[in-house]
């Protein structure tokens, strides 16, 4: 459904999701430029070339578009192709700002059509508490990328959160003891919470501990998966404690300091550290991965933002003593598990890949649908 009022010389454009209940999305373009739903221009000058329309995507649309089974299968097919050469990953630029940083990632990627994404994060984690806002915002703008013009502008929260979590559940398919039946999560947050649900559909999990910073966040996150997933999440105040009752560990915080050594993790234990996007972050002890099967998403990137970036700092390891990336695995190239007392390490930086094939399923269904807003750009 959609509404077109004027204001000024501007419109705003009010689109709403195929989905009941969803806030109508707003935004400002000039008149002459807006599009209808179908395509069709309002108010367009005759001698305006027939330039494509850009489709404007909130958080709340994309949420209403995609499963996280979606962001699964999208996630893997990056990563899948990403092992076949037919992904283009560019390196990671990294601003530095008050109270936070800003983290622009880009990539392609050949899929039904050609794709390129830029996805630039704003990530403050002093946020919540001090605004009441989310930790991580930003946007992804999604390319033709054999026309080059812009295709979609989409909010990229809700992307990063499922793409992120899509990533370790992969890991943990092909890493963890397929018996696997208890879970730390270490970092109480949205992305603790997407991941545990994950998990959970993939493994038999029968119950897991809440570890946090903040001893309320895991008391509430311990409350609230209780009651969504059926299983006893118990809030731990002692990370070692809990993460040596675990199969598997997943640690998703802003820590620039080890949370966990190697005397807390026992054998067989399959880890996710998530948090280490930046140079600075840190989870793991850099002893950690020293005689342990590591896995990582992009073997450059973690080598420069990574839990890995650590360990080759040190001089401990080499990347000769990587195992795999995650593209490798998935694609069959390499076994995951081989034995059910080996320690594995999955170190997940968050990669641009990721983004655009996860971007390039929602823009699709979008499209399909007449969710979103248009806008002509140019």
């Amino acid at each position: 459904m959609w509404r077109v009022s004027g204001l000024s010389g501007f419109v705003i454009v009010i689109g709403y999701g195929c989905n009941a209940g969803l806030e109508p999305s707003l935004f400002h373009c000039p008149a002459s430029t807006v599009l209808s739903a179908s395509g069709i221009t309002r108010g367009r000058r005759s001698s305006e070339m027939d330039v494509p329309g850009t489709l404007v995507l909130t958080r709340d649309q994309i949420a209403s578009l995609l499963s996280f089974d979606e962001y699964v299968v999208a996630v893997s097919d990056a990563f899948r192709l990403y092992a076949e050469g037919k992904a283009q990953l560019p390196g990671v630029v990294d601003i530095d700002a008050q109270n936070g940083a800003f983290h622009i990632k880009a990539a392609s990627m050949e899929l039904e059509q050609s794709y390129v994404a830029v996805k630039v994060n704003g990530n403050f984690p002093d946020n919540m508490s001090r605004f009441g806002l989310p930790t991580i915002q930003g946007a992804i703008l999604l390319y033709d990328g054999s026309k080059g013009y812009p295709l979609a502008f989409m909010d990229s929260i809700e992307i990063t959160i499922k793409r992120t979590g899509a990533a370790t559940i992969l890991g943990a398919k092909h890493l963890a003891r397929a018996n696997s039946t208890c879970v730390t999560i270490c970092g109480c947050g949205n992305q603790g919470r997407v991941t545990l649900a994950g998990l959970k559909s993939i493994l038999p999990i029968e119950r897991a501990f809440a570890f946090d910073t903040n001893s309320e966040a895991a008391s509430r996150f311990a409350q609230q998966m209780t009651a969504s997933l059926g299983i006893p999440v118990t809030p731990e105040a002692s990370l070692s404690r809990a993460a040596r009752a675990s199969d598997v560990v997943v640690t998703a915080t802003p820590s620039r300091v080890p949370l966990l050594t190697r005397e807390d993790i026992a054998p067989g234990t399959c880890i996710a550290a998530v948090g280490a996007d930046s140079h600075d972050k840190q989870e793991l002890d850099p002893g950690l991965l020293v005689s342990n099967k590591l896995v990582v998403d992009s073997l450059e990137q973690c080598a420069t933002i990574g839990e890995l970036h650590h360990a080759l700092t040190a001089g401990l390891i080499n990347e000769s003593n990587v195992y795999a990336e995650l593209g490798d695995i998935i694609s069959g190239r390499k076994p995951g598990r081989t034995s059910a007392d080996e320690i594995i390490i999955l170190d997940t930086t968050g990669t641009a890949i990721q983004d655009v094939a996860a971007a390039a399923a929602a823009f699709e269904k979008a499209r399909k649908l007449g969710v979103g807003s248009v806008c002509r750009l140019a």
